[in-house]
């Protein structure tokens, strides 16, 4: 069958898993889960042309090291979904908690609303591997750092308080963080430099913000007419002085 249901209520999330999974291996392209309460690690590891449609709070790390499937999660989600995330699409269809994105490497992850502390953490690229983090909300404390590569867009579409938030980009030596509006100096972390964007930055990436508008069905006119702050790596070794070099 091209799509099946599976009701994951009170089910734990190693027999969701294999049903998933096994559901994958049996040529299925669209699998709708429901009752979803906390399960982890749903979809993590998953390859294969399918999308997964979640309805209910999933727990941590959903979808880590997923290459290839489309998850829409209908609901919140713990922390980290798209852990190292090769390939694919993430849509979660209200807010996250902590280090969303960690350390993912390709793909994209859109969430509607606002996302916890550390999001964006080591992110990466290589060659044609970009990944792509869009927030429509806000971000808490130290997004984005450590990042290597990749971009992080913050759309701030919800009342927020970013400008209390300390620490953003820390340590970031490769990609961008583009946030919606303006970023206090006392918000950025060590390494980072921020700039306007111009014009032509904003051109880059008004699809993304098309993107985002029509998975959650919003208005993107807003998105398109302001302004936007960009944070960069100062430099390529942001702790080159705190190491002793012979």
């Amino acid at each position: 069958m091209d799509r099946i249901e599976i009701d994951a209520k009170d089910l734990h999330y190693t027999p969701l898993n294999q049903q998933i999974r096994k559901a994958v291996s049996e040529g299925a392209k669209e699998i709708t889960v429901r009752n979803i309460m906390g399960q982890r690690f749903i979809a993590d590891g998953l390859k294969g042309n399918v999308s997964l449609i979640l309805h209910g709070v999933a727990g941590g790390d959903l979808g880590m090291f997923m290459s290839g499937p489309d998850i829409t999660l209908f609901g919140n989600a713990d922390h980290a979904p798209g852990n190292t995330m090769d390939a694919g699409s993430i849509v979660i269809h209200g807010s996250a908690g902590d280090a969303v994105a960690h350390s993912m490497r390709g793909g994209k992850v859109f969430v509607r609303d606002s996302i916890g502390y550390r999001g964006g953490i080591h992110m990466k690229q290589y060659l044609d591997k970009r990944p792509v983090l869009v927030i429509g909300g806000s971000a808490s404390s130290f997004l984005g750092e450590y990042t290597a590569g990749g971009l992080i867009l913050v759309l701030r579409r919800l009342p927020d308080k970013m400008n209390d938030e300390r620490g953003i980009g820390s340590g970031i030596h490769g990609g961008e963080i583009i946030v919606r509006g303006e970023i206090s100096n006392d918000c950025l972390g060590v390494g980072t430099k921020k700039n306007p964007c111009s014009r032509e930055e904003i051109t880059r990436i008004t699809p993304l913000i098309l993107e985002f508008a029509e998975k959650f069905g919003i208005d993107p006119a807003p998105f398109l007419t302001s302004e936007y702050t960009r944070i960069s790596p100062a430099s390529a070794r942001p702790f080159a002085n705190k190491y002793t070099w012979e």
